[in-house]
């Protein structure tokens, strides 16, 4: 259920993009990130950092689509949001409370929380979620200002940063584990689209 929750917004913004206006695929996105705020408030877990940011994103490019610029296209609208997740990640880095920080402490026993590698290896991981996401900007970023590039060069860079963020995330709690032993163990796993 927890990934079904942090895969939603942006699963359907995704969708969306593809049947129907960039304002209604933004202000959908951010309308279901708020609703997955609700459902771990009713269960008694803590507003995630990912969330919050992911609603506060994607209704602002919405309100700017809106209100001033209902003409940007669809790869700005896709840079817009690379732009603003990339913020997130990087700002809950410098701000010291690494966004997959809140995913891992309501997935870990405490014993494994107090561990002085669990914080470094939250910073890790979302620095990997960072880049990912500085690399789909930045192709984003190409294909907006090369146009002669086919759309698919843009695709193939979100694929394989993604993917590799993901395959990080399950990949180095166990190397951890492996390198530092039984001390290591139950590292955080339950990412953005992890699992």
């Amino acid at each position: 259920m927890t990934i079904f929750l942090i895969l939603a917004p942006y699963g359907a913004y995704s969708f969306l993009m593809l049947v129907t206006s960039a304002t209604m695929s933004v202000f959908a996105a951010s309308a279901i990130c708020l609703a997955t705020i609700a459902v771990d408030v009713a269960c008694g877990r803590s507003v995630k950092i990912l969330a919050a940011g992911s609603a506060v994103v994607f209704a602002a490019i919405g309100l700017y689509l809106a209100l001033l610029d209902p003409q940007l296209g669809t790869l700005g609208v896709k840079l817009s949001v690379d732009i603003g997740i990339f913020a997130l990640s990087l700002g809950s880095i410098l701000l010291r409370r690494p966004f997959t920080l809140q995913y891992a402490l309501e997935s870990v026993p405490a014993e494994t929380a107090a561990m002085p590698g669990f914080l470094t290896a939250n910073y890790v991981i979302t620095g990997a979620w960072t880049v990912a996401a500085l690399l789909m900007a930045a192709a984003n970023l190409v294909l907006l200002y090369v146009p002669g590039l086919p759309l698919w060069t843009s695709l193939a860079v979100a694929f394989a940063a993604r993917n590799s963020a993901i395959y990080f995330t399950k990949w180095y709690p166990e190397y951890r584990q492996i390198k530092y032993g039984t001390a290591a163990r139950a590292l955080p796993t339950v990412l953005p689209t992890a699992r």
